[in-house]
């Protein structure tokens, strides 16, 4: 959305990952809602798509801001839905620098169709396990409005400490898509688990993209943390019982195997992480073949997107 873009890049310290969205053709494919997106899902063989505004959201804003720049991605995206309606469907985007109006936008925008919403881990000193957002997932439970839950830029911070004193793009590929993206959502989503989140909220879900963010493939050392906050749960349980997976793309069949492992087929999702991955069409169709059924096949593909978001088909 450009006017989102527009203001992120005015605040006084810009998400340096904007510059991934510019790359090659991204930009102008990330604002097509029409005929070009469609084209693109019909050459991989998608009939769906669950759009959602891309990272890195409007939470580095003020709140005013974030708010009105929320309502209007909203209404843009439901807008795109009724002109597609078989082909398009949506995550709302939230004013996550405004707590208070968090809960109020989700009521607003799944009245309007969108079928889920998307945040991220932190919205600048503030976790998303911050006691002020538990209002948001409550209403998210009670809505049934899936979360998922996005990598985003470390802190400052967390950058200084761990990921600079390499050229500035090693730096920034260091924090981003090379490790840093994936271990900042890993962390939050196990703050939400330590601050019993799914047992206040049991009927909550929650979806991860790029096979879970490094925490399904660390359980057996996470499990180890619920005792040490007094919880009676596991990760692990935490993980089959509230979480869905998504691969973002990454169609490694090794991963795939891992990932039945410790979760079920019926807690997997196809995505493709368009247009930063595009498999292509024959690509997908050889992945699917590591599926030992063509009834797993279908529950990846299409059946666990189609329960989990309510998509008729």
């Amino acid at each position: 959305m450009p006017d989102v873009t527009s203001r992120l890049r005015a605040v006084s310290q810009p998400d340096e990952s904007l510059a991934f969205n510019e790359m090659g053709d991204n930009q102008e494919r990330l604002e097509d809602l029409r005929a070009g997106r469609i084209a693109a899902m019909d050459a991989q063989g998608i009939d769906v798509s669950v759009r959602a505004l891309t990272p890195p959201g409007v939470q580095p804003l003020p709140p005013r801001e974030a708010l009105a720049l929320s309502r209007a991605a909203n209404d843009m995206a439901a807008a795109a839905v009724a002109r597609h309606p078989t082909r398009f469907r949506s995550l709302s985007t939230l004013p996550m620098s405004s707590p208070k109006d968090v809960g109020g936008e989700l009521e607003r925008a799944a009245g309007m169709g969108h079928v889920g919403t998307m945040v991220y881990g932190r919205s600048g000193d503030l976790f998303l396990d911050d006691p002020v957002y538990d209002d948001f997932f409550s209403a998210a439970s009670e809505l049934g409005q899936p979360v998922f839950i996005h990598r985003q830029l470390p802190s400052t911070a967390v950058r200084d400490a761990s990921y600079r004193g390499f050229h500035p793009m090693t730096d920034l590929a260091l924090a981003t898509f090379g490790w840093g993206w994936h271990l900042d959502a890993a962390i939050a989503v196990l703050r939400l688990m330590l601050r019993g989140t799914f047992d206040r909220h049991p009927d909550l879900q929650v979806v991860l993209g790029h096979w879970g963010e490094m925490l399904l493939f660390w359980l057996d050392r996470a499990d180890s943390l619920p005792r040490m906050a007094g919880l009676e749960r596991s990760i692990s349980d935490y993980v089959r019982s509230n979480f869905y997976i998504t691969t973002s793309g990454m169609l490694n069949p090794a991963f795939l195997q891992h990932v039945l492992s410790v979760t079920s087929v019926d807690r997997l999702i196809f995505s493709t992480d368009y247009p930063f991955q595009r498999p292509t069409r024959e690509e997908i169709a050889s992945f699917l073949n590591h599926f030992s059924s063509d009834a797993e096949r279908k529950q990846f593909s299409s059946a666990n997107a189609a329960s989990l978001y309510g998509i008729a088909v």
